[in-house]
């Protein structure tokens, strides 16, 4: 992501857009959207460093000054501790981030209770990704959750694994022989919600598989181990 923002920016990063020696956020918010056309400018924050603003654009995290005559890429160190105080707001950003669980098409989704099935979690999830199946593995060891799991194709080839599964005579048998004992699923093409999923997937930024979503809308992408999992299930789940 970080190389395409700063390919939308590079013509414009000798121009100043504002003629005012102060700046204010929706003016700062116009300009700062002239370079990156058809990227959400999700926050806008003053920082209490050299007059800058800390910038976030498609979860790339990034520096301006006033004006919006410069973007800054890079990590902004604390000479006294030597840390990263740009590593420390992305994972800020990171943990705060949320997705509305009940605006997924769940409808959509592979359902699979385990136990009584209480707790809830979403996962996006690409048939050939292997940190994908790695999760499958970890999720056995999870009991007492309703898993949803919405076909997510973004790999290269997945199109089809995935519309197979889905045209299964039962879709969770056969994602579950395909992804923990690696069984070709053997459904035929039909109409599937693929091109629904993979919408709603771009309009929440889910830019990687897997991507785990708890009750309270909490977002953690990649692969995570069942002991965490349980934690986040149980920290997470509506009482």
């Amino acid at each position: 992501m970080r190389s395409k923002l700063v390919s939308l920016a590079l013509p414009s990063l000798l121009l100043c857009f504002l003629s005012s020696a102060s700046a204010d956020e929706a003016s700062l918010k116009k300009a700062i959207q002239a370079n990156f056309p058809g990227e959400k400018v999700e926050s806008i924050k003053k920082t209490p460093y050299l007059g800058l603003y800390e910038v976030v654009v498609g979860g790339e995290l990034f520096y301006t000054d006033d004006k919006v005559s410069y973007l800054f890429f890079g990590h902004v160190i604390d000479p006294k501790t030597k840390e990263s105080l740009t590593s420390e707001r992305l994972q800020q950003i990171k943990e705060a981030r949320r997705i509305d669980v009940g605006t997924l098409p769940l409808e959509h989704a592979i359902k699979a209770v385990k136990g009584n099935g209480k707790r809830k979690l979403v996962v996006f999830s690409d048939p050939n990704c292997p940190f994908c199946k790695r999760l499958e593995k970890e999720l056995v060891n999870v009991t007492d959750v309703t898993v949803y799991t919405l076909l997510y194709p973004v790999l290269n080839g997945s199109i089809p694994t995935a519309t197979a599964i889905w045209c299964s005579e039962d879709r969770l048998k056969a994602w579950e022989d395909f992804m923990l004992r690696n069984i070709a699923p053997a459904g035929k093409d039909c109409a599937t919600p693929i091109d629904v999923i993979l919408k709603a997937g771009k309009e929440n930024d889910i830019s990687g598989t897997p991507t785990l979503i708890f009750a309270n809308g909490s977002v953690t992408p990649g692969l995570i181990p069942a002991e965490t999992i349980e934690k986040k299930l149980n920290a997470t789940s509506t009482k």
